[in-house]
């Protein structure tokens, strides 16, 4: 599976109109992830802030990156090992998507178009796909 160059550009404009709101951002997400997998909330113990700003500042690197996977892939397989540690499994990558989709749903909105969406979707897809064979294979 791969991206195209047009789903790279719609993905890096979409993501330039959320970094403003970024904190904000951050905080829809997480509220998603923790109502579609209320399992997942003990795994962060830490400032909520700070997780947010880790979270916006990794989405920033990937998606600068998407021009260059084969660069992207190893930080992407170095962040999915560090992730086990803490214990997250294959099947947390659904509702992390979801939540992510719906907070760019949420910060987008006119802007989130069904191509804006499907583009997002088959990132995510790519990546996530990337992590897990880093993480559990």
């Amino acid at each position: 599976m791969s991206i195209s160059n047009r789903q790279i550009k719609l993905i890096q404009k979409s993501f330039a109109q959320v970094e403003p709101i970024a904190d904000q951002a951050a905080e829809i997400f997480y509220s998603y992830l923790f109502k579609f997998a209320p399992q997942v909330r003990p795994m962060f113990k830490g400032d909520m802030s700070s997780q947010g700003k880790k979270l916006m500042a990794t989405l920033k690197i990937a998606v600068k990156s998407l021009e260059n996977l084969d660069a992207l892939v190893p930080v992407l397989q170095n962040l999915a090992k560090g992730h086990v540690k803490y214990g997250v499994k294959a099947e947390h990558y659904t509702p992390v998507g979801n939540a992510l989709l719906y907070a760019l749903r949420d910060g987008l909105g006119e802007d989130f178009t069904p191509e804006v969406r499907q583009a997002w979707i088959d990132a995510y897809r790519l990546m996530a796909n990337v992590m897990k064979d880093a993480a559990y294979h």
